[in-house]
């Protein structure tokens, strides 16, 4: 620094970004979190493009690929490919060696279209309606989603529950092994809101002779359907169509009800009467399973779960963040005589209560 300066004493070091201005006696924050949060939206958007490019799938597990040879595949640009690797490489989705890419094992578990526990389809649907987050603050302003997705059960909820059919199938599978579901036989069970029915093929294999009522709109049992058959699981199944708040369930008469990523969605006044409606169709010692994404208590901790809260502010007309604790307290308003907490495989939370 020259002789001449005002500050003579500082170093080259001492710039703004690190010791603060000269002049003050405190270094600004740092805009990093900042930037963190813009280049969010900015990755989801490149993996986007690299599933509906099919750059996962074109790579063979254990196999390096140069980018000319990918872009060849795909038949793509070179010099944007190129790019879009070099991301997902940041990412820990790829792996670079000598100018060469692999698969690592996260996209071939999850990114690959033929993965043991593929996301792709749920990676391009889990957001919601990319208008509904376009118009957040309105809906924020006005307390009303302008375009809910509770109106698009064929457009939306059909995708939806095709794409978190193999998650949940491994949460309930892992959950059967920890409840020793297999030392049970001639189960009768409820799946309340099932979905394509992860929960109910689940127990069905654990828990021999066992019966399901699968529960849902007419146009989501259709998938439920399909999966029993595929599971041959059909024979052992009863479908019942309609919205689980209305829907008759008869008192005292099943060992087991599931609620399955449903009670987001519904608020907590609904999902009060859901429960009470649920408890009271077991039998004395039955079980209410509910599974969810919850958040921490004081919403801080867990950013999934809260995050996961306002996707379903921004998307449903109920919908919201539903904490340990607001479960627990409406489980325990029910003739419960123990509630615990399991989690199945990571960071997917599962409340069982045995009914008095």
């Amino acid at each position: 620094m020259s002789a001449d300066s005002p500050y003579p004493e500082l170093k080259k070091t001492h710039t703004m970004a690190h010791a603060g201005r000269p002049w003050r006696d405190y270094k600004p924050p740092p805009s990093g979190p900042v930037w963190s949060v813009i280049n969010a939206g900015n990755t989801y958007w490149m993996l986007i493009a690299a599933i509906d490019l099919g750059v996962f799938d074109a790579m063979e597990p254990g196999v390096s690929s140069s980018g000319s040879d990918l872009a060849l595949q795909l038949d793509v640009s070179q010099h944007g490919l190129q790019h879009l690797l070099d991301c997902m490489v940041t990412l820990g989705f790829l792996d670079q060696i000598d100018s060469c890419y692999e698969l690592t094992e996260t996209s071939e578990r999850y990114l690959r279209s033929d993965g043991p526990a593929s996301m792709v389809s749920l990676v391009k649907i889990s957001p919601g309606p990319l208008d509904n987050w376009m118009g957040l603050s309105e809906t924020i302003r006005s307390g009303k989603v302008k375009n809910p997705i509770d109106d698009d059960i064929v457009g939306f909820y059909r995708p939806l529950v095709s794409a978190t059919f193999p998650t949940q199938y491994r949460v309930a599978t892992r959950l059967g092994s920890i409840m020793g579901w297999a030392r049970h036989s001639g189960l009768r069970v409820l799946d309340l809101g099932a979905g394509a029915g992860p929960w109910s093929a689940a127990l069905l294999e654990h828990a021999k002779d066992s019966i399901a009522v699968i529960n849902d709109f007419s146009s989501i049992l259709e998938l439920a359907e399909s999966s029993m058959k595929s599971k041959a699981l059909w024979e052992q199944c009863e479908f019942r169509a309609g919205s689980f708040h209305e829907i008759h369930i008869e008192e005292s008469c099943y060992d087991m009800v599931f609620l399955g990523h449903i009670c987001r969605t519904e608020g907590e006044k609904n999902t009060k009467d859901l429960v009470r409606r649920a408890v009271a169709g077991l039998k004395p010692g039955g079980k209410i399973v509910v599974a969810d994404y919850f958040s921490d208590n004081d919403k801080r901790v867990n950013a999934f779960g809260v995050m996961m809260g306002l996707t379903m502010l921004a998307n449903t007309r109920n919908g919201g963040a539903v904490t340990f604790e607001q479960m627990y307290r409406i489980l325990a308003a029910n003739p419960m005589e123990r509630i615990r907490v399991l989690e199945p495989i990571g960071a997917n939370m599962v409340f069982v209560g045995d009914k008095t």
